[in-house]
């Protein structure tokens, strides 16, 4: 029988369970009992020693009465009993290396199913769009097309610039050994077009616009927005994913040109202010070296990484758990999904345009 009395609350220091579990294991008892009548106050001091107690017992196979502890107390045992604790990712056994390289062989499979299932989903929406039946609210379409491109300008002039004053300066210590120093201007106007101008456009809006989607889809999962929405017989593809696929579509290729003509102007500040060329040579040699077909180029790549951040970000969203450090897991997630994707879109591209010959 385990006694009980005076006020049993953490700030009046309690009685370490220690010595009552060191008992409970050294002697041959089979039977443990509690009686808390002479309790004047407790608090959860008091449920944590009661849980340590019944635990042990329960591995030593000693029965418990708990019918001499408060109704409040037997209840607040119960529900922790009830409910499990939260796995967290830690484990005390560690699996053999052959387990380890099954496991991951399956959530990976299972993860690329997922997304060629989320996929197809999202060009049906987009069908759905083409047939005019696609429901979704146009002020929202609106908001995220103001949220994507107006907004993000001064994230993409900042990173346009200094890429372009960037490669010119890398371009120009090297061809200024040859005496071609004119040809910066080449150097910078060809990569920002073609390349550099697309993949960084859409790598800035992936940490910004891809993470923002992710945090709102997945803090609309956390409240069951999305399953009321599903229960409201409206498609979350359409209702929430639709509109954001299509704000990047539009917004990227625009956010492109501008972020090509912002490098250009980056590229200008170096040749013009370090390697002393003229302002009008410069603009000649630029309109010189870049074609309609690099402009269009990267405005096509930039629609396809508009497309890949807008499903990571949605995707990530609408995994996410039901709990704040699931939202923040599930915006980190949507950002490296999409850079990852877009590195390797970006490299499929080159081989294929320098298999077209462009």
């Amino acid at each position: 029988m385990l006694e009980f009395g005076g006020p049993w609350q953490s700030r009046h220091g309690l009685t370490e369970p220690s010595s009552v579990l060191d008992e409970l294991r050294s002697r041959a008892i089979r039977h443990v009992a509690f009686d808390a009548g002479q309790i004047t106050a407790w608090d959860s001091g008091l449920v944590t020693f009661v849980l340590k107690l019944l635990r042990e017992a329960a591995t030593l196979g000693v029965d418990a009465d708990r019918t001499g502890l408060p109704d409040g107390v037997q209840r607040l045992v119960a529900l922790a009993e009830a409910v499990p604790e939260r796995q967290t990712g830690r484990s005390d056994v560690r699996p053999p290396w052959l387990a380890r390289i099954g496991a991951s062989t399956i959530a990976t499979a299972a993860a690329l199913a997922t997304g060629l299932a989320f996929l197809g989903e999202s060009l049906l929406a987009l069908g759905a769009l083409l047939r005019g039946r696609a429901r979704f609210r146009g002020s929202d379409l609106l908001l995220i097309i103001q949220d994507c491109g107006p907004r993000a300008l001064g994230i993409v002039t900042l990173i346009s610039f200094l890429i372009g004053l960037i490669l010119a300066f890398v371009g120009a210590v090297q061809l200024q050994q040859f005496g071609a120093s004119i040809f910066v201007a080449n150097l910078v106007a060809i990569a920002m077009t073609r390349e550099i101008g697309g993949i960084m456009t859409a790598i800035v809006m992936s940490g910004r616009t891809g993470a923002a989607f992710a945090a709102q889809l997945g803090t609309m999962n956390t409240n069951q927005e999305i399953d009321a929405l599903s229960t409201l017989g409206i498609s979350p593809m359409e209702f929430l994913v639709l509109p954001r696929m299509l704000a990047l579509i539009v917004m990227m290729p625009l956010l492109t040109v501008y972020a090509d003509l912002v490098g250009i102007l980056g590229g200008a500040v170096v040749g013009i202010g370090m390697l002393g060329l003229g302002p009008m040579q410069y603009l000649e040699q630029t309109r010189d070296a870049v074609h309609v077909s690099d402009f269009l180029i990267g405005i096509a790549k930039s629609a396809v990484f508009g497309v890949v951040v807008a499903l990571a970000g949605c995707l990530r969203g609408m995994q996410s758990g039901r709990s704040a450090a699931a939202v923040g897991l599930a915006a980190t997630s949507a950002v490296v999904t999409s850079i990852v994707f877009l590195i390797v879109l970006d490299g499929i591209f080159a081989v294929i345009l320098n298999v077209l010959g462009f």
